[in-house]
């Protein structure tokens, strides 16, 4: 068994599990303060549980594609030695996360001005804190569609940032 190996990867379980649990924990928080009162998920609102659901899908969709991306520089940093040090791996991880979260930002706005554009007339939070769940079922749908449309293309930003070392070519 390599060791290195499985010490490398359950290190990487463990900080993908912290970093997801941080960011869906700050993520909830903040929609809560969105919504303000009367809004939670103990039942009393069907339509804010299935919305809030859809935004933590669309962020762990949006995570699973940064993440691999924070731990090929950790592999990096631990092979290379003159590529990245602590300074850098913690700018390059903090990056990454900035890109995912100002995406998260970016695909919600769309999914927003979309349903906006779809449906005149409709205030999507409104109806929202009404508990109106067709509404939440049909934002939830367009975020997670364009989630799963744009995410291959924030983990080819991602890879494009990662400082891989330098190969020379023989050909």
């Amino acid at each position: 068994m390599n060791t290195q190996l499985f010490t490398l990867a359950l290190l990487e379980i463990l900080f993908s599990i912290l970093i997801t649990i941080f960011i869906i924990f700050i993520s909830y928080k903040v929609l809560i303060k969105l919504f303000k009162k009367g809004t939670d998920v103990r039942g009393n609102n069907m339509a804010f549980t299935i919305f809030t659901s859809g935004i933590i899908v669309s962020i762990g969709l949006i995570l699973s594609e940064i993440l691999p991306s924070i731990t090929n520089v950790i592999r990096i940093s631990l092979q290379e030695t003159e590529i990245v040090d602590i300074p850098e791996l913690i700018m390059y991880s903090g990056l990454y996360l900035f890109i995912g979260f100002i995406m998260s930002i970016f695909i919600n706005g769309a999914t927003f001005l979309l349903f906006s554009i779809l449906t005149k007339g409709v205030d999507e939070f409104k109806e929202i804190q009404n508990n109106n769940t067709s509404v939440a079922i049909l934002t939830v749908a367009i975020l997670v569609s364009i989630t799963l449309i744009v995410k291959d293309s924030i983990s080819l930003l991602i890879s494009a940032l990662v400082p891989y070392p330098n190969v020379t070519n023989f050909l």
